[in-house]
């Protein structure tokens, strides 16, 4: 397949750009809180201008990410979306952390793993502290559980981490890497 064929694989015709703009606004527009001082018409312009990122925001929204503006990088100008669910994304549940897991598993293998989604999907899986910080805006994983972005020394002894919310806390476990289950997910941010 060349080059062009996979650019063009990643392109929304301009009514799925329509509709998704439309679904990004309305949960703009209901969830202030997570983006206070940020203007609408600003966050859409920069959409506009960058569409392949619109597909990544389709692909977090297909796969019931529910992705919302978190907050703005002023020395970069970049908006900062992150998956807003309630719960860890359906479509991307049950997934081991990295393809290493996923190779390493020599019986009842998952379909993708974590990793490999978000790279494909265009998007960061979310690292502890950022996972820490959308809890801030709102409280997230009360009944599922996320992969987060695992340190180089935990993820080479074999482990990997994960986050959730119970108690009225986040908490941070390990796993082995090529554990998956069905409540367990992956939570991405994109900048655009």
């Amino acid at each position: 397949m060349s080059k062009e064929n996979i650019v063009s694989d990643k392109n929304l015709s301009s009514e799925q750009r329509a509709e998704l703009l439309t679904v990004l606004k309305a949960r703009f527009e209901k969830n202030m809180h997570r983006h206070q001082g940020i203007e609408w018409a600003k966050v859409q312009a920069k959409l506009e201008a960058n569409i392949e990122k619109l597909w990544s925001l389709n692909e977090m929204e297909r796969t019931g990410g529910e992705p919302d503006a978190i907050g703005y990088d002023e020395d970069k100008d970049e908006y900062i979306f992150c998956d807003c669910s309630p719960e860890s994304p359906k479509g991307r549940r049950s997934v081991c952390y990295d393809r290493e897991a996923l190779e390493s598993r020599k019986k009842h293998k998952p379909e993708n793993n974590a990793m490999d989604m978000a790279a494909d999907m265009g998007i960061e899986m979310l690292t502890e502290e950022q996972y820490r910080a959308l809890q801030e805006l709102e409280n997230v994983d009360k009944k599922s559980s996320s992969w987060v972005q695992t340190p180089t020394d935990i993820r080479e002894l074999g482990g990997a981490i994960f986050c959730d919310f119970r108690y009225g806390h986040v908490f941070t476990y390990h796993n082995g890497a090529e554990s998956y289950y069905a409540a367990r997910g992956f939570r991405g941010s994109l900048r655009v």
